[in-house]
């Protein structure tokens, strides 16, 4: 029999589905708001809402976005790779554009 894995959406952080499957997300309509939306594993949810609550000292959690953050989290959950695997670097200007900000940071995961 299969485990049922829980899915929550992004936009909301309210609604929840359930699927057969483990997959690190989906995108399906919300029917809670409404919006085409990224539902997360709620097992990376739960790391990512650990973190936001209790920053690791491993790593500049305050100046990764959002998605940065989730896709930290996803790597610990869903992979081998532990804190120390990750560091966070000042983003790379791209040709044309300007350099980002010195307070916008970007995670990176070591090889």
């Amino acid at each position: 029999m299969s485990r049922n894995r829980t899915y929550r959406c992004l936009n909301c952080l309210e609604h929840t589905v359930s699927r057969e499957f483990d997959t690190s997300h989906l995108s399906v309509t919300c029917p809670n708001c409404g919006s085409f939306e990224r539902f997360v594993n709620d097992a990376v949810f739960q790391q990512f809402r650990a973190f936001e609550e209790s920053p690791p000292v491993e790593i500049d959690w305050e100046r990764l976005d959002r998605t940065e953050k989730l896709i930290v989290s996803e790597r610990l959950v869903r992979s081998t790779k532990t804190l120390a695997d990750f560091e966070v670097v000042e983003g790379q200007a791209s040709a044309g554009k300007a350099e980002a900000p010195a307070e916008e940071g970007e995670a990176s995961a070591g090889g």
